[in-house]
């Protein structure tokens, strides 16, 4: 055992302990934070508007302060870009992140000199939790791989402002620095492909053992490494790669091929980051769900799914959600974000202690005839047919097709497939059967003979990742929409069906 992995075994057990212990303490460290948000934050312009210095309760909480998306909230972000200070928070933010949006175009996420250590902190805790779990320290001697964004950051009013992943780069503590790949100058380039090309030319003959990153762009990786090194797997070209740090969609969907490249087990650790903030990792290896991060200066509140595009939602603390009930994540945080709905929905699986997994996008759904469709559904169905009729997805997205050539409307599936599946209509009723199992309303509107049973459209090879290039948001953080409630992404598809 080298030196690193050695002093990391005691620190490990430290912040493992501490994890474990404020389990039971989430409730209370919800009403601290709420109480220490309202504070620190009177004196803003958001602060004084919403006059926190009169909220006393949680209902007050709410009444004073309402649920608002990006596109709501941007008057006060542009006031910042402006050059104001103590608008959401007290002075000025550190950062920018700036993101994707579905309607807005590019988002500006805050973050404060306060709200940094939420996004460095728990990246950090979930892997020495994971060494406590695992018993594995090795990985800390070898190379890391974290595909990113680039570090290189433009100003906006002089705050540093680019991709979240580039950000945290710069906080990479100096003793994993020689750990740390691609180098500099790869990470700073913008293409993705050009990257992605110099990063397998860095990475191909080292000794690897953790690679993160998004589940898509992660596979990339492996498919890239495996054409130009002629190995079978991905252990064979790294016999010492111990663990995958992976989050930001469901990864259910793509383990199948990951696992099948990889050629033999590697531990898989999920998390939950986002640019608005680090809501949940994976705490242990036995458990299901990630455990929700309730002590990092982020104020939860939860909107039960269909009542999120109400005018006056229910809103919930933490201490009232229910087991099995998807809930639209409202955040409230220290980087001056205020009743903000990050577009993510979330069920809890444990409530002792508090543990959840993501459910879909709020904005990703169809509900084009009535059915509200959410990802988790879709991914499910998807799932049990593909093990039914052993067929290997790459990718898919679905869309409602209202106006059909010849008969009923129907949801249209658009899959790239590695392995296709001997019966493509057997497979199509399969997932159908499964999809109306899972949402009664979706069931109804087939059984009534409102809709006729779903369609597939195979894919070209590469389909997606072409999409995702014409679109200009190849690699990184960016993700194929699983769903949507139009032909938007299903037009642009037309171009790579077979």
């Amino acid at each position: 055992m080298k030196l690193k992995s050695l002093l990391a075994k005691p620190y490990a057990s430290l912040i493992h302990s501490r994890i474990r212990k404020e389990m039971g303490m989430a409730v209370a460290h919800q009403e601290a934070i709420m109480q220490y948000l309202l504070k620190n934050a009177g004196k803003t312009t958001f602060g004084q508007e919403h006059r926190f210095a009169e909220i006393r309760s949680y209902n007050e909480y709410k009444a004073a302060i309402p649920v608002r998306d990006y596109e709501a909230f941007s008057p006060y972000i542009d006031k910042i870009k402006e050059g104001q200070q103590n608008v959401l928070w007290k002075g000025k933010p550190m950062y920018f992140a700036k993101t994707s949006g579905t309607t807005s175009g590019t988002k500006y996420i805050p973050i404060s000199k306060d709200s940094i250590h939420n996004h460095i902190d728990t990246a950090k805790n979930a892997l020495l939790c994971y060494m406590v779990e695992s018993g594995n320290t090795n990985f800390a001697d070898g190379k890391m791989i974290f595909l990113s964004g680039s570090p290189v950051l433009e100003r906006i009013a002089g705050i540093p402002t680019g991709r979240l992943s580039g950000i945290v780069n710069h906080f990479v503590p100096g003793y994993l620095r020689g750990n740390q790949l691609p180098s500099f100058e790869t990470n700073c380039i913008e293409d993705w492909e050009t990257k992605l090309a110099k990063i397998v030319e860095e990475t191909i003959s080292k000794d690897m053992r953790l690679i993160s990153g998004i589940p898509p762009w992660v596979q990339m990786y492996f498919d890239w490494l495996l054409e130009k090194s002629g190995k079978s797997s991905i252990k064979e070209l790294f016999p010492k790669l111990q663990v995958i740090v992976q989050g930001g969609v469901n990864f259910e969907p793509y383990k199948s091929k990951m696992m099948q490249s990889l050629g033999t087990h590697v531990d898989m650790l999920e998390t939950f980051p986002a640019s608005e903030g680090f809501f949940a990792f994976q705490d242990t290896l036995d458990q299901e769900g990630l455990l929700l991060n309730t002590n990092s200066g982020i104020f939860y509140e939860f909107v039960p799914a269909a009542e999120i595009f109400n005018d006056n939602p229910t809103r919930l603390t933490l201490k009232d959600v229910q087991v099995g009930e998807n809930y639209a994540l409202i955040i409230n945080s220290n980087a001056g974000l205020w009743g903000y709905n990050i577009g993510d929905t979330v069920r809890f699986v444990s409530t002792n202690p508090y543990r959840l997994v993501v459910s879909g996008r709020t904005k990703h759904f169809i509900s084009a005839f009535g059915e509200h469709v959410i990802g988790e559904e879709v991914e499910y169905a998807m799932l049990q047919a593909a093990k039914e009729h052993n067929a290997h997805i790459i990718e898919f997205t679905v869309a409602p097709m209202v106006q059909a050539a010849e008969g009923l409307p129907y949801h249209e599936w658009f899959v790239e497939f590695e392995r296709v599946p001997d019966d493509m209509q057997a497979f199509s009723l399969s997932i159908d059967n499964h999809l109306r199992s899972k949402n009664s309303y979706y069931d109804d509107l087939v059984r009534g003979g409102i809709l006729q049973p779903l369609k597939i459209r195979p894919m070209q090879p590469h389909a997606f990742i072409e999409y995702m290039k014409s679109q200009g948001k190849l690699g990184g953080q960016n993700k194929v929409p699983r769903l949507g409630n139009d032909r938007k992404i299903a037009d642009a598809l037309a171009s790579w069906k077979l």
